[in-house]
């Protein structure tokens, strides 16, 4: 064998090692993305994934996913805004100073239950709405919805209730002047 032959054979076995190497290193280049797939699918709730098999249909759910959970923080964000601007102390100082209607209470009776209209304006500081609704459980009412209403000067806030038990034990006029002493 002569030195020509044999440091074309050498340069062979670099080339056969280089490429060897080349495909380990892509081997474990895949594993690892494989794995890393696998752990975001396991992170996305079932309906961004449900019926999908490629790893692409999967990236397209984690991206839809994303999306959503960034409108929901942003929608949360300006509900939070808002209730502070309701809360703000500054503003409900200045709100109480004026002349503002006390919050009262309207109760009438409904299918299985009452509806519940409390009105009160925004400078009235000793209403509580959980106040509220703690003085309906008491009577042993389950409050089955409310709803808060913000008009000019006040809020009007609609409930409404289910007796728990006998309809004809509650008396309608009865639980409105307790609504009206306890707010």
């Amino acid at each position: 064998m002569n030195l020509i032959d044999h440091q074309q054979n050498m340069g062979k076995d670099d080339d056969e090692q280089k490429k060897m190497m080349h495909r380990e290193i892509e081997r474990q280049r895949r594993q690892e993305m494989t794995t890393l797939c696998a752990s975001l699918r396991s992170l996305l709730p079932l309906e961004y994934i449900q019926g999908k098999r490629a790893v692409s249909e999967h990236m397209n759910g984690a991206v839809s996913y994303i999306k959503d959970l960034q409108k929901r923080i942003e929608e949360l964000r300006v509900n939070r805004d808002e209730l502070k601007k309701l809360l703000d102390p500054i503003s409900f100082e200045e709100t109480s100073s004026s002349n503002s209607p006390p919050a009262s209470a309207v109760v009438r009776p409904c299918l299985d239950g009452f509806e519940v209209v409390v009105s009160a304006g925004i400078g009235v500081p000793a209403l509580r709405l959980s106040r509220v609704l703690e003085l309906l459980l008491e009577e042993g009412l389950d409050v089955i919805s409310c709803v808060s209403t913000k008009v000019e000067g006040g809020f009007f806030h609609a409930i409404q209730t289910e007796v728990i038990g006998d309809l004809t034990i509650l008396d309608a006029s009865a639980l409105q002047q307790k609504l009206n002493e306890g707010i």
